[in-house]
């Protein structure tokens, strides 16, 4: 007859455990540390400042609101036809965003680990993924020299006959530019994933389909992106979650009154009601709301992916 092992067996020895992992690992979980404690500081407490969302802040009264006024300011933002506005160009530019630079860098590392050349490859790699290391003032700097009544664009308009034109007085050219822009600096960064990702595909699947018949297409489609296809997952449903957060800088940058129409998006629509006008109950309630479809659609983008390709983040 065997004797019962005491309750209390399996903590401690849970707690030895993690005693143990931490004197063998300590350098790792110390550099851990930093991140997490930036995480905390900037990401997890500040959340408790979404309680002025539900009551009346004033300046120079508590952080947390005066009053409650329950749902006055989010009735406020969903009858008021300006956010709407802001809402639709929002989506507009984060999806087209989504559409066009999501895929680029797919294309772009499939193309590269095609070269055999390594030293031609360095240099693609380099001049790619240069943009991602220029600050968001350079790249609007670059795109005003460009796009200006003087600058290169207009110079081509002009040698092929046309007239110059105000690209960045025009409200149906902004998002055109933002795109642009956002593909040109980003798509680099974004193929060193990929890169990397394509190194773990076993190279005998590629023996395997070259054994029966399978051309460069045909390897490309069936062995190497199965290969890559949980990171193009994991990237696709991040990207989801966070398209409503249009670049704020650029967009800051890049607008005027005269493009509002189609550049004003959600975060500069905050900074103006919420900064300028210090409004910022009325500002924390469309974040808020804002925060609340992103994490609806990192859910739903999540729960299809598992469902559809059997890959998801949880």
């Amino acid at each position: 007859m065997t004797v019962a092992e005491p309750r209390t067996a399996a903590p401690r020895r849970r707690s030895g455990a993690w005693r143990r992992a931490l004197r063998r690992d300590w350098p790792l979980y110390t550099m851990a540390a930093l991140p997490l404690l930036f995480l905390l500081i900037f990401r997890y407490l500040p959340m408790a400042g979404n309680v002025i969302a539900f009551r009346r802040f004033r300046p120079g009264g508590s952080i947390f609101g005066d009053e409650w006024v329950g749902m006055r300011y989010v009735g406020m933002f969903i009858q008021d036809p300006a956010f709407w506005k802001v809402f639709a160009n929002t989506a507009i530019i984060g999806g087209t965003t989504l559409v066009v630079c999501f895929p680029l860098p797919i294309i772009l590392a499939l193309m590269l680990n095609e070269v055999r050349r390594r030293h031609f490859k360095k240099i693609v790699q380099s001049i790619s993924y240069l943009p991602h290391f220029l600050s968001v003032v350079i790249v609007v700097g670059m795109v005003y020299q460009l796009l200006s009544l003087q600058g290169t664009a207009n110079q081509i308009v002009e040698a092929l006959g046309g007239d110059p034109i105000t690209f960045l007085q025009r409200p149906e050219w902004f998002r055109v530019i933002y795109v642009v822009s956002e593909a040109w600096q980003t798509v680099g960064w974004g193929t060193i994933l990929y890169l990397a990702a394509l190194t773990a595909v076993d190279d005998a699947l590629y023996e395997a389909a070259r054994i029966d018949g399978a051309n460069r297409w045909q390897q490309t489609w069936h062995v190497t992106l199965p290969g890559i296809r949980p990171t193009m997952v994991t990237l696709l449903i991040l990207n989801i979650g966070s398209f409503l957060n249009v670049g704020f800088e650029k967009v800051l940058l890049l607008y005027n009154p005269m493009t509002y129409s189609t550049a004003d998006v959600i975060s500069t629509y905050l900074y103006r009601v919420g900064l300028v006008s210090n409004n910022l109950s009325y500002a924390a309630a469309i974040g808020l709301f804002q925060a609340i479809i992103g994490f609806v659609m990192v859910m739903a983008a999540n729960f299809i992916s598992r469902r559809l390709v059997g890959t998801s983040l949880w």
